[in-house]
């Protein structure tokens, strides 16, 4: 913070959101004996500065004792970088996939001198958007922004947008998060089923949801297959069990299921109606969460390749940031097939 800054504070008596009044650089300086120049020198790290290291050591000593923390907005204005990478997440229900994607993202970020942090995007949207409060450096999110986000946006001082409105991306972008579908399509009828089912979540966010039954019927109209019987079937609320009755009158052989959550609700919902899995109804996930391999029998997922997808991710916040080398387009070669019980394969068999 500048000197300045400082003096301001001093008069203002500045509190922190405790309410306490805050411990300012030239506190410290008061304390020490020292000029204030020589402590801002200091705290901010100011290079070309030749401060002996006794004296750096007492002021990094003496800031601690007395609870300094540096001003982060007067920084943002000195440096022109808040350091922060906002990552606006869609509506979805977060599970433990995405949870561990933002936690090696952080880390990518981390190791690079920003901070992630995440908000989400409700329909409602009464809250006043996190990127107004925070200034960061970067804003991304998973599909384009409204116009009414992207000019406040823009009111706020944020140029540095992902997807950009002038390049708006969609989930295609993204294969990822739903080109193991296809995958899950393609190792059942290599397994010799024909007559195959999609089971969904009963969240009512749907737009991966669409996506990866777009992609499963894609997949299922190249192989030559009818079209799939898109159902709920979630363990809350019956609907497993109404969709595997369903399935076998109607004698569907396999399903593939949104996440290994509605696959279990499937191999559960079938095994309670007197069902043999895999031989009268073979089942995959998606996300291959340890529910996959710890249930009984074991559920075939596709496993996705979370720090490869994470670190690309970071790779383009830091791209757009600071103008990093711009890393290669995802790609879905960072995903497998793990064969398992539920469709004939032993235990975390790679396909």
């Amino acid at each position: 913070m500048s000197e300045k800054n400082e003096e301001k504070e001093e008069r203002r008596g500045t509190v922190s959101a405790t309410g306490r009044k805050r411990v300012t650089a030239a506190d410290v300086a008061r304390s020490l004996g020292l000029s204030r120049a020589t402590v801002g020198f200091v705290l901010n790290d100011t290079p070309g500065q030749t401060i002996p290291e006794t004296t750096r050591r007492r002021v990094l000593s003496e800031a601690a004792r007395m609870g300094y923390r540096p001003h982060r907005a007067a920084q943002t204005l000195r440096r022109g970088s808040s350091k922060v990478i906002l990552f606006v997440l869609p509506d979805w229900a977060a599970g433990l996939p995405m949870q561990q994607h933002l936690d090696e993202a952080a880390l990518a970020l981390d190791e690079a001198g920003y901070s992630l942090v995440t908000c989400t995007r409700y329909a409602a949207g009464r809250a006043r958007p996190l990127w107004e409060l925070l200034t960061p450096d970067v804003v991304l999110g998973f599909s384009p922004f409204d116009a009414d986000e992207l000019a406040s946006m823009r009111a706020a001082g944020i140029t540095r947008i992902v997807p950009a409105p002038e390049h708006p991306t969609t989930l295609d972008d993204w294969p990822a998060l739903a080109a193991g579908t296809a995958l899950q399509i393609d190792h059942l009828h290599e397994q010799g089923h024909r007559r195959i089912a999609f089971a969904a979540p009963a969240d009512p966010h749907t737009s991966l949801l669409d996506h990866r039954v777009h992609t499963a019927q894609q997949a299922a109209a190249r192989l030559g297959l009818a079209p799939l019987d898109v159902r709920p079937a979630d363990h809350r609320d019956g609907s497993a069990h109404e969709a595997v009755r369903h399935w076998r009158a109607q004698g569907i052989t396999a399903v593939a299921a949104y996440n290994d959550d509605s696959a279990a609700a499937v191999v559960s919902a079938a095994i309670r109606a007197g069902m043999s899995v895999p031989a009268d109804l073979a089942v995959i996930g998606h996300d291959d969460t340890p529910l996959a391999a710890l249930f009984v029998p074991s559920i075939s997922s596709v496993r996705i390749d979370i720090v490869s997808l994470s670190r690309h991710f970071a790779a383009l916040a830091l791209h757009e940031a600071d103008g990093r080398p711009l890393p290669p387009r995802d790609t879905t070669t960072d995903m497998v097939v793990i064969a398992r019980e539920s469709t004939g394969g032993g235990a975390d068999t790679p396909r």
